[in-house]
């Protein structure tokens, strides 16, 4: 993802693309879906995440690029939030890709009380995964102090951090990690397996191995390989990816990867899959004449004349919205531009625009009855409704 250098956030493509801005929304036509402010009475500074704690409290957690996580009722009125976490003094938010990046809630949480977080830190820079833990005293609040670091690696460039990270239905952390950053991969961190950049992770935050605060699942592609391949790997081949998503009902891992020059990709990923950066860029060569055998093609892509920063969403799984069910629902950062695909024929996938934004759209969320979320980089969240 790229963001525009004023709003200090993340993933540039370059700097004409960085600066972008949304077009003003467009009058939706009568019968067509439109965008509502989700919560009017709630304001958030640079929202980046949305999560619900899967412990059917209904509750709502926003995370804020600088550092902060806030909690509050899913309630269209609701008028307060409260601060869940704040580690604004271990951030670093100097850059537009840096900050708070993700969070996700252990499957056990209602017992174990464990969160987890993705967020860049200085001295040296780098990525933190890291553990904490709710307070035994107020469920409104987590223990700062009970940080553990289970994983943190060193990021060559302040951009491409990607941020994401998940338990997926396998009750494994999926983490997702840029190349590094700069342009064009120039450490060539895509297809190296023996880096941790460009892949997606997968780890298992229940066990303990050696010295690590965390196993590796017996199952990873690359578990025990004699190559010297990180064994944390679950796929590569990524070049910025920007949200990623389980499909709740088919387990499917969906993934928005932000392209570089001329084109912005999904993809599901698979195990041990490479998915061709900085080889190919989408389904097109980056490097001329490159060789395509073995490599994960997108499942969509799109081009400059539609947009410049892909934001992954959710498949929609929800009752509201009972025309978007099955439909893959993501967007484009700097045009504003919503779209569901639904790739039911794999050989023939179906892309519409449902509307366009009149703000930046930095990611997506889904509340514990699968219904979905927009967060806008204006600090609102909002939520497709029909008109």
């Amino acid at each position: 993802m790229k963001f525009p250098p004023l709003s200090a956030f993340i993933f540039l493509l370059a700097v004409t693309a960085a600066c972008a801005q949304p077009e003003p929304a467009e009058p939706p036509v009568p019968g067509d879906l439109q965008l509502s402010e989700a919560f009017p009475q709630l304001s958030f500074n640079r929202p980046v995440d949305l999560q619900h704690a899967g412990d059917n409290t209904n509750r709502l957690f926003v995370v804020e690029q600088k550092g902060v996580i806030s909690v509050f009722k899913n309630e269209t009125q609701a008028g307060e939030k409260s601060t869940f976490l704040d580690i604004e003094s271990l951030v670093d938010d100097d850059s537009n890709e840096q900050g708070l990046l993700g969070l996700a809630f252990h499957p056990q949480y209602e017992i174990n009380g464990y969160l987890y977080v993705n967020y860049t830190a200085s001295n040296p820079n780098r990525t933190v995964i890291s553990r904490f833990k709710v307070s035994t005293n107020d469920p409104n609040k987590a223990d700062k102090a009970s940080e553990l670091v289970l994983l943190e690696f060193d990021q060559p460039y302040s951009n491409h951090n990607g941020g994401q990270l998940s338990f997926g239905p396998d009750g494994f952390l999926y983490i997702a990690v840029g190349d590094g950053g700069s342009g064009g991969d120039p450490k060539g961190h895509g297809q190296n397996r023996q880096t941790l950049l460009g892949s997606m992770l997968r780890i298992d935050v229940d066990k303990n191995e050696g010295a690590k605060n965390y196993g590796i699942p017996a199952d990873n592609p690359f578990a025990n390989n004699t190559q010297g391949y990180r064994p944390e790997i679950y796929a590569y081949g990524l070049r910025n990816p920007w949200r990623f998503s389980f499909d709740s009902e088919t387990g499917q891992l969906w993934t928005a990867d932000v392209g570089q020059n001329s084109y912005e990709e999904i993809d599901i990923i698979v195990k041990g899959g490479n998915y061709g950066w900085n080889t190919m860029e989408g389904a097109h060569c980056f490097k001329s004449g490159c060789d395509e055998t073995g490599l994960e093609l997108p499942v969509w892509e799109y081009g400059r004349s539609e947009g410049v920063s892909i934001t992954g969403g959710y498949v929609y799984r929800g009752t509201a919205l009972p025309q978007l069910e099955g439909q893959y629902i993501y967007a484009d950062f700097a045009t504003g531009r919503i779209w569901s695909l639904d790739v039911a024929n794999p050989q023939s996938p179906i892309n519409k625009e449902l509307l366009k934004a009149g703000f930046n759209i930095s990611s997506f969320g889904i509340d514990q009855n699968q219904e979905l979320y927009i967060c806008g980089f204006d600090g609102k969240i909002y939520k497709l409704e029909v008109k």
